[in-house]
């Protein structure tokens, strides 16, 4: 996708990629999470966060993670149509484009933030810092519950967001227990299919880098840390080494069963009952885009995927038929124009 690349200019291979999607999840020709690509590094992947290392860059303006998340993702986003069409019924549009340089939330430009927490460990106050981003579930409900299938679990353990067919419905970032996805309005497919009535631009998040890891690249956040505080490999010698330093520390590993497990561990010298509770930046409300971070969160929709699916389904078969009728009428129309220049 080209750098300036105006919204509603979006290909017509993006309305057949998206009609081609739903009519694939309503008829259960498709399982979620799907594995739509294909990375070259083999195996499931798992990333790990090391409280004990990471500083927050306190030597610098802002995080390197943060500062080189913002260089590799924000060319991605493209520039909103102006004016951004009010959806209804909520007449909310969330436009950021204006504000890129926020950094103390997550937003569809800062897709990693870092939490600070002022806490004693070991009989000393310390600050320790806490990267935030996308934990990429291993059976996120963020996929499952997207009626155009454009979230999906690839194999390596990333969840992908597909800009192309997200109609920015925001029922991934519900069902997320860190609110983790974030709009920006005024871009995307919708604009194409009903502006005012159905979706309200794309949603973002981290998506682990796979287009790096598909060239077989670490995520830009991890390449750039100075501390080494993040890494990524192989999910069992990731799960292996978090261990390891957690017992060193005597310490508390994060993301291994949070929401039914994810492909994100967090390692802290201290409780994450007790770091949850001195965040900051944090709001009691985190759609705010400043995540919690509430140990043994259970997974939402846990035993209610199919019901979710089927309820879901209901629009997307409308949007379809109305796609597919409008598609034969336009080769109809094709059809009696070429009959009329033949004669």
């Amino acid at each position: 996708m080209q750098h300036d690349q105006q919204a509603g200019a979006l290909s017509r291979r993006g309305l057949f990629k998206v009609s081609a999607a739903l009519l694939a999840g309503v008829t259960g020709l498709a399982t979620l999470p799907k594995q739509l690509l294909a990375a070259p590094l083999e195996g499931k992947l798992a990333t790990l966060i090391d409280l004990s290392l990471c500083d927050g860059c306190a030597d610098r303006p802002q995080p390197a993670c943060v500062t080189s998340c913002k260089q590799e993702k924000n060319h991605t986003v493209p520039k909103p149509v102006d004016p951004i069409p009010s959806p209804f019924p909520t007449n909310i549009i969330e436009d950021w484009s204006k504000k890129q340089e926020v950094a103390n939330r997550l937003t569809p430009y800062n897709r990693i933030m870092v939490q600070k927490a002022q806490i004693m460990v070991n009989g000393q106050e310390k600050n320790l810092s806490i990267p935030r981003r996308c934990m990429h579930c291993d059976n996120p409900a963020c996929a499952t519950i997207c009626p155009f299938s454009a979230n999906t679990k690839d194999k390596n353990g990333a969840v992908v967001i597909d800009q192309e067919l997200c109609f920015g419905g925001a029922k991934c970032k519900t069902v997320c227990p860190w609110q983790i996805p974030q709009r920006q309005s005024g871009v995307g497919i919708y604009l194409k299919v009903a502006k005012e009535l159905m979706g309200n631009g794309v949603m973002y998040k981290c998506d682990l880098c796979i287009d790096r890891l598909k060239a077989g690249k670490t995520p830009a956040c991890i390449d750039a840390c100075p501390k080494k505080a993040m890494l990524i490999g192989p999910r069992e010698q990731i799960h292996a080494e978090a261990e390891k330093r957690a017992a060193a520390l005597g310490g508390h590993i994060f993301g291994k069963q949070e929401n039914g497990g994810t492909s994100t561990l967090y390692v802290s010298p201290v409780p994450f009952r007790e770091l949850e509770q001195k965040l900051t930046p944090a709001s009691p409300d985190p759609k705010k885009g400043q995540p919690l971070l509430k140990p043994d969160v259970k997974r939402k929709m846990a035993e209610s995927d199919g019901l979710g699916k089927a309820v879901l389904a209901a629009p997307a078969i409308g949007l379809v038929a109305g796609l597919v009728g409008a598609l034969g009428k336009l080769s109809q129309r094709r059809a009696e124009h070429a009959g009329k220049e033949s004669r």
